[in-house]
């Protein structure tokens, strides 16, 4: 996947403005973490762009139904245990099981966390994100900002990272895990850094 470098300014609410993500080139999945029962009415579109002090994404997922958390919006913890859109990210200078996992739910939730050798902490980012619910198209779009400094302390555009794309959407039994790189494990599970793509920027 590449991450495009942003040539505009931001919004006001810190984000991309909407003609910036069509310089980035989009990726996009529909199959299960086995890359096996594929389901276009669960596409989730993604695609990338940086500046200096940041990484920024955007999700635009199809949906079925919306399965969410009630109650205050922000960041919570076990998010995924609800409908989300997620994103593994590894630094070039980082251990294979060291990487950050960010998610964020249609209502707007979000979490950030470090993951190293199968512990996960929270990394207290100063995110800034946004989320639009479609209800005539079922498509629901999010954007994050994430600081540079939450990635690695010394970003070199010229390094390749390392990275994956999840979504998880609906409730139990008939829940659908899906993934841009598949996992290929037995039961669903993203924590697979052995599978992730590589992540170019340009």
């Amino acid at each position: 996947m590449t991450a495009k470098r942003l040539q505009t300014n931001l919004d006001g609410e810190g984000l991309p403005e909407p003609s910036a993500w069509e310089t980035a080139p989009s990726v996009a999945f529909c199959c299960d973490w086995r890359g096996e029962n594929a389901d276009p009415g669960r596409e989730t579109e993604a695609r990338l762009l940086w500046a200096p002090g940041h990484l920024f994404i955007r999700f635009r997922c199809h949906y079925r139904r919306i399965y969410v958390y009630e109650g205050q919006i922000g960041r919570r913890d076990r998010l995924w245990l609800r409908d989300v859109a997620e994103v593994f990210i590894r630094p070039a200078e980082e251990d294979l099981r060291h990487y950050r996992e960010f998610e964020i739910s249609p209502n707007g939730d979000w979490l950030d966390l470090d993951i190293f050798s199968g512990t996960r902490s929270i990394l207290s980012c100063n995110l800034k994100s946004r989320v639009v619910l479609d209800l005539s198209a079922s498509i629901w779009t999010a954007e994050f900002a994430i600081p540079m400094n939450c990635l690695t302390t010394g970003f070199n555009p010229r390094q390749i990272w390392h990275l994956n794309l999840f979504r998880i959407e609906g409730r139990e039994p008939d829940r659908f895990y899906s993934s841009w790189r598949p996992t290929h494990t037995a039961r669903p599970d993203f924590h697979v850094p052995e599978q992730f793509g590589e992540l170019c920027f340009s």
